[in-house]
């Protein structure tokens, strides 16, 4: 399939002439992140920081440093989204027991009742992203993202 396989008002620029997939992810991944904040915005969340929440709702106090690491970011990057988070009153960081020089972040009563409210937001933006696909066709989209997914995090 080359780039001009693809109607006009979806192909991108001719400098992205080719990597036709690569630029339809980055429109998509843009205009998901674009959409999902304003769902987000009803609670006061910005995008990202909801997955941060539904780990602590899943997994319970996690120490700051290994949220970093399994969010792929820095360690300041992840500090000012638990300071927001924070002040939003969603989370409270508290010293490591088994390590005082390290803080665990751990969900608030706040934060945990905010759960039922992420998980309509979400399961809403999923209706709106597969709206008429099929149960095939979700199942084959889903295959397809996890397999670029493998592909890009096996790459050297």
């Amino acid at each position: 399939m080359s780039a001009w396989d693809v109607p006009i008002e979806r192909r991108g620029p001719g400098a992205a002439a080719g990597g036709p997939i690569s630029h339809a992810i980055f429109r998509l991944a843009r205009t998901h992140k674009m959409l999902v904040a304003q769902l987000l915005r009803e609670v006061g969340l910005h995008p990202g920081q909801e997955l941060l929440m539904m780990r602590l709702w899943e997994s319970g106090p996690q120490r700051q440093a290994d949220l970093a690491d399994e969010f792929g970011t820095d360690s300041a990057s992840m500090t000012r989204t638990v300071q927001r988070l924070e002040r939003s009153g969603y989370v409270r960081r508290v010293p490591d027991p088994d390590d005082r020089r390290a803080t665990r972040v751990e969900p608030t009563p706040a934060g945990l009742a905010l759960r039922p409210r992420i998980e309509r937001i979400w399961a809403e933006f999923e209706r709106r992203t597969v709206d008429d696909m099929t149960p095939d066709e979700q199942r084959a989209a889903l295959a397809v993202l996890h397999r670029l997914e493998d592909n890009l995090t096996a790459a050297p």
